[in-house]
């Protein structure tokens, strides 16, 4: 776990990381990482298996919404 300021400083520093030859894959239920990164692409998982894929909008809808309507698919 990480306080506020540490999970800010490590997620400004991420997208350095990627590069023409390295991508970055970040899983996690925190949203509020949305605010120092923007994902290409959010993949939602159930079960180990990915039941839905989109845009960084994906996510906010999520944060609104919940997760619910994806365990049924």
């Amino acid at each position: 776990g990480l306080d506020i300021d540490a999970i800010k400083s490590v997620y400004q520093h991420l997208p350095k990381l990627v590069t023409g030859d390295k991508s970055l894959l970040i899983i996690t239920h925190y949203n509020k990482i949305l605010e120092y990164i923007k994902p290409d692409y959010v993949h939602v998982m159930v079960d180990g298996r990915i039941v839905k894929s989109g845009l960084v909008d994906l996510a906010h809808t999520i944060n609104s919404d919940g997760f619910e309507v994806y365990k049924k698919e």
